[in-house]
């Protein structure tokens, strides 16, 4: 049987409808310098948050573009997830935010003199978005924005 039909019939039409954005450019851009002189910024659609911040919400039903700060030195029990579908499961993520977030791994990478350095701030939005045109016209150019003018070199984009 294929893999559609065992959606729910709702399910399997919106995975066939979804819109996809197509871009006549890419932005891929190459590096400048070696990875070990780089400055490195993580950011995630994973939905997660520092404990207190106000979490992802479901505005209109079509997902919510707005992204959280997470500056670096946050301990990784202080960091939340509030990512609401249902459609992946979190249990090792919660035994190990690095699975997801790999801020431990990218510290010991830099100690180890693979990277250069790290930003002071990572980001994260939240996946399963319907409607993504807040982030493309919005907070997308804002995090961008940031992680230039914190002379970020490389970001490190890791999914939900």
């Amino acid at each position: 049987m294929p893999k559609l039909e065992r959606l729910s019939e709702d399910v399997r039409d919106r995975m066939l409808n979804f819109p996809c954005i197509e871009h006549d450019d890419t932005p891929w851009t190459p590096m400048f310098k070696p990875l070990s002189e780089s400055n490195v910024a993580l950011v995630t659609t994973a939905g997660f948050h520092v404990r207190g911040d106000k979490p992802f919400g479901v505005p209109e039903g079509r997902g919510d573009t707005s992204y959280r700060v997470i500056p670096r030195d946050t301990s990784p029990g202080q960091i939340v997830q509030s990512h609401w579908s249902l459609s992946f499961d979190r249990t090792q993520t919660y035994r190990d935010i690095n699975i997801t977030f790999p801020m431990d791994r990218l510290e010991e990478l830099v100690v180890r003199g693979k990277i250069g350095s790290l930003s002071d701030n990572y980001y994260s939005y939240m996946g399963a978005l319907r409607d993504v045109t807040g982030l493309i016209e919005k907070t997308g150019p804002e995090v961008a924005k940031r992680l230039k003018d914190d002379g970020v070199d490389v970001v490190l984009l890791t999914p939900t």
